[in-house]
């Protein structure tokens, strides 16, 4: 574990922190640098997120999760930022919950209220969205972030050549980041999932639901400028969103 700067002294115990999971490979990207350290804008992917979480008053502590071959890259662009709130920056895995499960084990000692993990392939974070998080985790333990489904969904077979079924598009929605917790809730549904053997599920919304079933995820709406940066076409997406923002 790095510790990039220490944390202020007026705040000794962190209400919320967010977690940039930034560990990535992205693979189906196609690109030699992973896409959350690709530039766009004059400023690299995860930087736009981490940018709204540190001014966000919500906020009194992040953690950057990042890809090992790229903390010192992190670590400069942190001081390049001046980013105060940044308290360590962590080495991830390769899967997603090798990452959560880093930043659980960071932030143990400081036993936060709240954990906010979002992802760093998805920049346009508003702040409002930060805000409705937040507050949404006053009265609740979990939290998710979605929009709803605009286009109809297909469940196939499992050769993917026949459709089997068509659900009612009204029920679906497309799960965004943040995920946020309860920090005891988070801490305990990954302990539960990692004695019962290998994890399988992506995210850790799928985690609570799994292992802790009698604790409700709340939804807060998404946004569509929320997207995930996927392939090479959404970077140019996303500098056309930025550009028309400026």
């Amino acid at each position: 574990m790095q510790d990039f700067q220490q944390r202020d002294n007026q705040s000794p115990s962190p209400h919320n922190v967010a977690v940039i999971l930034a560990a990535g490979s992205g693979a189906r990207f196609g690109h030699a640098v992973p896409k959350q350290f690709l530039t766009v804008n004059d400023r690299m992917v995860f930087e736009y997120s981490l940018e709204t979480f540190e001014k966000h008053p919500a906020i009194d502590e992040i953690l950057l999760v990042c890809h090992p071959d790229y903390l010192e890259t992190a670590q400069l662009a942190c001081s390049r930022n001046a980013w105060r709130k940044v308290s360590h920056i962590l080495p991830g895995g390769r899967e997603r919950y090798e990452s959560a499960m880093a930043a659980i084990s960071a932030l143990q000692a400081s036993n936060p209220c709240n954990v906010i993990l979002h992802d760093a392939a998805r920049p346009l974070l508003s702040a409002k969205i930060v805000t409705e998080v937040t507050e949404a985790l006053q009265s609740h333990e979990a939290v998710n972030v979605a929009v709803p489904m605009t286009d109809t969904v297909l469940q196939t077979d499992p050769s993917g050549n026949h459709i089997q079924h068509v659900p009612d598009r009204r029920m679906l929605m497309a799960s965004q980041t943040p995920q946020a917790f309860r920090f005891q809730i988070l801490q305990e549904a990954y302990r539960r999932a990692t004695a019962a053997g290998p994890i399988q599920t992506t995210d850790e919304c799928g985690i609570i639901l799994r292992f802790m079933p009698n604790v409700p995820v709340f939804i807060v709406p998404g946004d569509p400028r929320n997207f995930k940066v996927t392939y090479p076409d959404d970077l140019d997406r996303l500098a056309l969103l930025l550009n028309r923002h400026d």
